[in-house]
């Protein structure tokens, strides 16, 4: 089972935006850079991620769920990328924010503290149980 983290800026897809999608959940769509997309056509069904509100908040707020694997992105006119369903699963008691990950020794390694611009990327075991116990859970 592997893990990941989303980023989105909350004016375009919040959390809440997530949450209100329910249990039929909602497409990740608009990836444009080829190791994201990679990133997605890797995923399997059930595996989870963080939702990571970036640019305004820059903190890991929720975790969300794949509810369907990769398919054709209906807004890429190039037809080269792909896009996966995602549902909300929980939010974070606590807001993890970047600052907090970056001040973890042990994340220092994270690719959200070394490639942040990097809007689908995986997140191994280790880091995926500290920064959810970072978050409360």
């Amino acid at each position: 089972m592997a893990y990941w983290l989303y980023k989105s800026e909350p004016s375009v897809w919040s959390w809440d935006d997530q949450v209100a999608a329910g249990e039929a959940g909602t497409y990740w769509n608009g990836v444009r850079n080829h190791v994201a997309r990679k990133n997605l056509e890797a995923m399997r069904l059930g595996e989870q991620g963080f939702f990571y509100h970036s640019n305004e908040g820059k903190a890991v707020v929720g975790i969300v769920e794949v509810i369907r694997t990769y398919y054709p992105d209906h807004t890429d006119e190039t037809g080269r990328f792909g896009m996966v369903d995602l549902k909300a699963v929980v939010a974070l008691p606590r807001p993890v924010t970047l600052d907090a990950i970056k001040a973890e020794p042990a994340l220092r390694e994270m690719v959200l503290v070394n490639n942040s611009r990097l809007s689908v990327q995986p997140v191994s075991e280790a880091e995926w149980a500290l920064v959810r116990r970072m978050g409360g859970l």
